[in-house]
């Protein structure tokens, strides 16, 4: 079995490049070889799969990739780590071949144009600031993704999983149900990071299933969502009435979908948004 990162060599790695973790970029960097082992099992990566990684950081978690699938794409927002990257998983007795590095903002990718297979399967530990986005983004753009394991802030992972009539229940759930179930997937320990962050982390696991419409539906169902959640504590008719000019056509709206007027919007899936939207003329 080939040998991963360990806390020393992450260390010797950061002093190396000068690296000084930031918070702005979400940088806490994973220690522990069996947590990324175990990561991965979780996301059921196989010799067939082509991983996605959103911000690899030093390779903790793509070396553990690069051992379980048959290729993995990093995406990594800073330059060094991006141009290091390559070194180290060299170093690790992985074939260059089987890594692609791309130097961008995973916010921005919606497209790997060169690409070819295209990813199967994401695995990553998100940043924390802007892990629903990228998760999003990732979910609207490569439908070539079945499945997946993203590493984000307990809270996060709550809000991710939850379910309509909870208080964590809001827009990110709703939305990523669109093309996913999420699941959680078990807690993670602060004492496997570097440096050690001041909150909890948490697994969640996604399985996509077909969108529930077109591209057109899920743009008008999530300016439902949107409205609805902006104004949570509102009945729906009075959350949405400025999609349709007006809480009395808003509630007839609600009426012709099936929809209770004064329900509000935590308490509704988003098979439920998606009725409300067909009715925006």
């Amino acid at each position: 079995m080939s040998n991963l990162l360990g806390a020393a060599e992450i260390r010797e790695l950061a002093a190396l490049l000068d690296l000084k973790p930031t918070k702005k970029l979400g940088q806490n960097f994973v220690v522990d070889a069996n947590t990324c082992r175990k990561i991965v099992k979780l996301a059921d990566v196989s010799k067939s799969d082509v991983a996605l990684e959103i911000g690899p950081g030093l390779g903790s978690l793509t070396l553990a990739l690069l051992e379980a699938s048959k290729a993995v794409i990093a995406i990594e927002i800073d330059q060094r780590l991006a141009n290091q990257l390559p070194a180290t998983v060299a170093k690790h007795g992985f074939a260059a071949e089987n890594l692609q590095v791309i130097n961008q903002d995973a916010m921005q990718v919606s497209n790997l144009p060169t690409l070819n297979p295209l990813p199967t399967v994401l695995v990553a530990n998100l940043p924390y600031n802007v892990s629903v986005p990228v998760l999003l983004n990732l979910l609207e753009h490569f439908p070539s993704i079945k499945c997946g394991v993203v590493m984000v802030q307990s809270e996060v992972a709550e809000r991710l999983v939850a379910k309509a009539n909870n208080k964590e229940y809001g827009s990110p759930t709703v939305k990523s149900n669109w093309w996913a179930d999420l699941t959680w997937a078990g807690p993670v320990s602060r004492s496997v990071f570097w440096p050690v962050p001041n909150v909890d982390s948490a697994l969640v696991r996604f399985d996509r299933h077909p969108p529930l419409g077109s591209e057109e539906l899920r743009i008008k169902t999530f300016k439902v969502i949107d409205h609805a959640f902006a104004k949570r504590r509102k009945m729906m008719r009075s959350a949405i009435s400025e999609l349709f000019g007006g809480s009395a056509p808003a509630e007839q709206a609600l009426i012709s979908a099936g929809i209770d007027p004064t329900i509000r919007g935590e308490a509704l899936t988003v098979q439920q948004f998606s009725q409300i939207a067909q009715q925006i003329s």
